[in-house]
């Protein structure tokens, strides 16, 4: 048997066409149901974080009232710890920049205001507040 040949027949493959389309649609299909999952997410993680902003603030609003007896409406002013300064939010807006912050102030009264950022996903989330007796609201609800 000198000189003999043998012969070994491959059996490596790829993928097939089919299974290749196959598995595009079922990502696909995954993408389309998570993608508005995380957008939901998205948006209640900004909403969060602009709540926690706000209790900070009504924090510093209640540190300006103790030392002037009076609470200021300046949410860009520099903080100064009396009524005639401000917050120190020198941008007017969330830590992440998808809500700006207002204050409406009186002497004894305060309500401090996130209104969403058009153009950002927050749009149509709803104004969030809180007031100097602690009332929180969220459009039409509390947090």
């Amino acid at each position: 048997m000198t000189g003999s040949v043998i012969a070994v027949k491959s059996t490596s493959r790829g993928f097939t066409l089919i299974e290749l389309m196959i598995v595009v649609v079922i990502v696909g299909v995954l993408a389309r149901i998570a993608y508005p999952s995380y957008l939901k997410y998205i948006v209640r993680t900004s909403r969060e974080a602009a709540q926690s902003h706000l209790l900070e603030l009504s924090t510093v609003e209640e540190k300006i009232f103790l030392n002037s007896s009076a609470y200021t409406g300046s949410v860009t002013g520099a903080y100064t710890g009396n009524a005639t300064g401000g917050l120190g939010v020198t941008s007017g807006k969330s830590n992440d920049g998808k809500y700006t912050i207002s204050a409406a102030a009186a002497t004894n009264t305060f309500t401090l205001t996130a209104t969403p950022v058009a153009g950002k996903t927050q749009v149509g989330d709803g104004n969030i507040t809180i007031d100097q007796s602690g009332v929180r609201v969220w459009g039409s609800s509390t947090w």
